[in-house]
Order: C-alpha cells, then sequence, then structure tokens
C-alpha cells in the first residue's frame, strides 16, 4: 500500500504542476479579456477611462478582491465558503459597537478579528473534524453570523465616530495611491508567495486533487481544512474593517451578496469547483473583471436590479466553462 501511496503523491505533484502552468495561460486570457473591455467600454462611454471612474471602479473591487483570496483557498481544496460575505459584516458590526460603547478602536479592530476567527474555527472544525457537507455548513454559519450582526445593530446601520489613523486605512493617500489599494498589493503578494512557494500550500492543492491520496499520504486533512476556513474567515473580516474604515458605518448588510461575487471572481480567474486548481493572481484578475462589468452597467445607466442578475449570469457561464473544460480534459 505504502508504495501506492508514494506512486499517487508523485503523480499528483506532477498534475499540481501542470495545472499551475495551465493557471498561467488562463490568467493571460483574463488580462487580455479585461485590456480588450477596457478599449471597447472607452468608446461606449467616454467616462470610462477618466481618473475618477477607474480610481472608484478599483477601490470597489478591492474588498471583492481580498474575499476572493481566501475563497481561492477553499475553492483549491475542494471546498467553498457561503459565509464570507456574513462574516464581512459581523467584523465591521462588532469593531464599530465597541467603538460606540467606548472602547479604542485598535483593540476592538482585535476584537473584531478574534470573531471572524472564531467563525473559521467552528465552520473549519465542522468541515474537517465532524465532515459535515461544506455547503450545508457554510450555509448555515451564513445564517448563525449574518443574525448576529442583526442582532448587534438591530438592523440598522451605525454610524461610527473614528479617528483619522483609522480611517486613514480606507480613505487616505500614499503618493497618490489610495491605501486600500496598497493594502491589497500586501494581501496579494504575501497570499501568491504562500500558495506558490509554501509546502502547507502544496498540502491544500495535494488535498483538493485527491483528498482520499492526501490522508493516506500523511497529510492531517482535518486540521488543513480548519485552517483553511480559519484563513477565509479572517480575511473576510479584513475586509469588513477596511469597509468600517472608508465609510465610517457599520452596517449589517455590508458584505450581502459577496459570497457569489467572490465565488464568480475565482472561478473566472482560474479556480474550480472540482479543487486543486486555482491562484491568487487569477482571483485578482476575476475581480477586477466582476468590477469593470458592475461599472459598465452604471455607466450604460443600466438599473441596480439588474446587477445581481448579471453577476449570477456570470456565476452560471463561468461555472459551465469550468465543468465543461474538464469535461473535455477528462
Amino acid at each position: 500500500m505504502s508504495a501506492n501511496v508514494h506512486t499517487d503523491k508523485i503523480s499528483g505533484w506532477s498534475g499540481t504542476q501542470i495545472l499551475r502552468k495551465l493557471a498561467g495561460i488562463r490568467e493571460l486570457t483574463i488580462l487580455a479579456v479585461i485590456i480588450v473591455l477596457m478599449i471597447i467600454l472607452s468608446f461606449v462611454s467616454p467616462a470610462f477611462l477618466t481618473t475618477d471612474n477607474l480610481n472608484t471602479t478599483v477601490l470597489s473591487v478591492v474588498m471583492m478582491a481580498i474575499v476572493s483570496v481566501g475563497m481561492t483557498v477553499a475553492l483549491v481544496s475542494g471546498g467553498f465558503d457561503l459565509s464570507v460575505g456574513s462574516v464581512m459584516s459581523m467584523a465591521g458590526v462588532v469593531a464599530g459597537a465597541f467603538v460606540l460603547g467606548g472602547m479604542n478602536i485598535w483593540p476592538a479592530i482585535i476584537l473584531a478579528l478574534i470573531a471572524s476567527f472564531g467563525s473559521g474555527l467552528v465552520t473549519g472544525t465542522f468541515i474537517g473534524r465532524v465532515k459535515i457537507n461544506a455547503f450545508i455548513m457554510t450555509l448555515g454559519m451564513q445564517g448563525v453570523i449574518q443574525g448576529v450582526a442583526y442582532v448587534v445593530t438591530q438592523g440598522a446601520p451605525l454610524s461610527v465616530p473614528l479617528p483619522n489613523a483609522f480611517t486613514f486605512l480606507g480613505q487616505g493617500y500614499i503618493w497618490g495611491i489610495p491605501t486600500l489599494i496598497w493594502i491589497l498589493m500586501i494581501v496579494i503578494v504575501i497570499a501568491d508567495y504562500l500558495m506558490r512557494h509554501a509546502v502547507v500550500a502544496k498540502k491544500v492543492y495535494y488535498l483538493g486533487s485527491n483528498q482520499n491520496a492526501a490522508f493516506l499520504s500523511g497529510i492531517r486533512v482535518g486540521k488543513v481544512q480548519t485552517w483553511i476556513y480559519i484563513v477565509t474567515a479572517l480575511l473576510a473580516g479584513l475586509a469588513g474593517i477596511l469597509t468600517l474604515s472608508r465609510f465610517s458605518v457599520a452596517t449589517p448588510t455590508a458584505g450581502q451578496g459577496m459570497e457569489l461575487q467572490a465565488i464568480a471572481a475565482c472561478i473566472i480567474g482560474g479556480a474550480s469547483l472540482s479543487g486543486g486548481e486555482g491562484s491568487v493572481l487569477g482571483a485578482l484578475l476575476g475581480s477586477l473583471l466582476v468590477g469593470i462589468v458592475d461599472d459598465a452597467l452604471v455607466l450604460l445607466n443600466v438599473s441596480v436590479y439588474w446587477q445581481s442578475l448579471v453577476i449570477g449570469l456570470v456565476l452560471i457561464g463561468a461555472v459551465t466553462t469550468d465543468v465543461l473544460t474538464h469535461r473535455q480534459k477528462a
């Protein structure tokens, strides 16, 4: 049996390397699509390439991209997380509520991240240890966490007085570039490096490629899955805190629909619902593409009620492409 396991492990790693090369091609394709789309929109709407519009578009993508980084890790492992939008809302609400209660913003942020960590720990433990289906568990946690946010705020947005040092994160500029962009780049660079070079990332890819083989090769599947959902929740919590910094308002609906946008961005970027595929750079490009589509709808005066429909169609199209691609490979 050990020989078979060793063989599976070698073939799994070689397969992962091939998939990463294919992901690089996918990323270049998405980049080309983005460039073509931007050229088309520049002719359709002269306002598209203005500095203000591009700045607004990129800033609107920041939170989605940060959440998508965590979602990529979950998808690569063969799972996903439907609770990220609720965690994002909860983190902002928790931090805002503590500040309104008289606490300094920085300890409030730490408590919000601890709450995010706790939600990820619960989700990951039940998925990794108890073996509850990821869809059921994250859907249930979505309701629980969203409920916490509504209970704390009583359903009403909280206007939070925040110090300039904190609002600088969401509203400030460094060398003419929004601070949020710098924060996103730091997250992307660190996460991309870890996903490409860290040993634990290889375990995540291997887990998504073949969970049984990963278990037989000695990988502690339950522990790895637990940490995956902790990371996903922490990144969603970070997005919620940055949203509070940007708008100075804590609202229980801040992350509503974010889970679908993040999944769409990741799949467009090359991640697969089957697991074993995906990259941080692909998630960033996918987020940017979704953000440009949203911006195009606004510039073309398309009703806001159609935006969810379009994102849903984009998600269905991306998943269909993923399924057909894997079927063709098989």
